[in-house]
């Protein structure tokens, strides 16, 4: 059991890829707890097997977040955080107002940032642990129509590197993974908006959205989970600062 013993807290944990982490870090041994807002996704997954125990918090409430992460700890401390909440939100710059950009970095950058702050000081007082965040190819190049998603997720491989840096000594590491386009709920929701307001079907749709990727298909969450798990193990301790791209060979 590769992750025995280890205690792992996971946001948006309830769905789509924050599941299958769960499920993947559970099935190797760790203990597994979910965060998010959903308390029937996350009951769901807890009921099923794919994680241990969850917590309702919103992600951007700092307070919120420093006291679900410290009631999670008085169990086992917290070995693994992986920030995983996220949400996008399309549109065209100039129709993108400024506070579309301040409620995507609240959920995507600042929601890492305060699981961050609250799980770091733990990790470095033990000397070990493991920051992973999920963030997006968006977090590497430009798309059009989600200026204000690429801005947060930019920010997030920003931090990643930046706090790798300072916790290079501790025994800490930090890394984000970068998926394309996955098969999730949101990707799904996208392709809701694509019909809606161009009229073409959904396989034209995913079609679309597939294109860029040389494998012309959707990333699998497993695949994510997959990275993940490798970022968490014990033979990943000189692997920090980094961001791993699952496109397909995008770029």
């Amino acid at each position: 059991m590769l992750l025995a013993g280890r205690h792992a807290v996971v946001t948006g944990g309830g769905r789509g890829i924050g599941r299958a982490i769960a499920a993947t870090l559970r099935r190797h041994g760790a203990r597994v707890a979910i965060i998010g807002r959903d308390e029937a996704a996350l009951a769901s997954a807890c009921e099923a097997g794919d994680a241990d125990a969850y917590a309702i918090c919103d992600v951007g409430d700092e307070a919120a977040m420093a006291a679900t992460v410290s009631r999670l700890a008085e169990t086992q401390p917290i070995d693994i955080a992986i920030a995983n909440a996220g949400a996008v939100e399309t549109g065209p710059f100039l129709r993108s107002p400024a506070e579309r950009f301040r409620r995507l970095s609240e959920i995507n950058l600042i929601g890492t940032v305060n699981l961050f702050h609250a799980a770091l000081p733990g990790m470095i007082e033990r000397g070990d642990g493991r920051l992973i965040a999920i963030a997006s190819t968006a977090g590497h190049r430009g798309y059009p129509y989600v200026s204000a998603y690429v801005a947060a997720k930019h920010a997030v491989v920003g931090l990643v590197k930046s706090l790798a840096l300072e916790t290079a000594r501790s025994g800490v590491t930090v890394n984000a993974v970068c998926p394309g386009y996955a098969d999730t709920e949101m990707v799904a929701g996208g392709i809701d908006t694509i019909v809606a307001k161009t009229g073409a079907t959904r396989e034209q749709a995913l079609a679309e959205m597939v294109k860029a990727n040389p494998q012309g298909r959707l990333i699998a969450p497993g695949e994510v989970a997959a990275s993940v798990l490798y970022l968490c193990g014990p033979g990943s301790g000189s692997v920090t600062g980094q961001s791993l791209l699952i496109n397909g060979g995008e770029f």
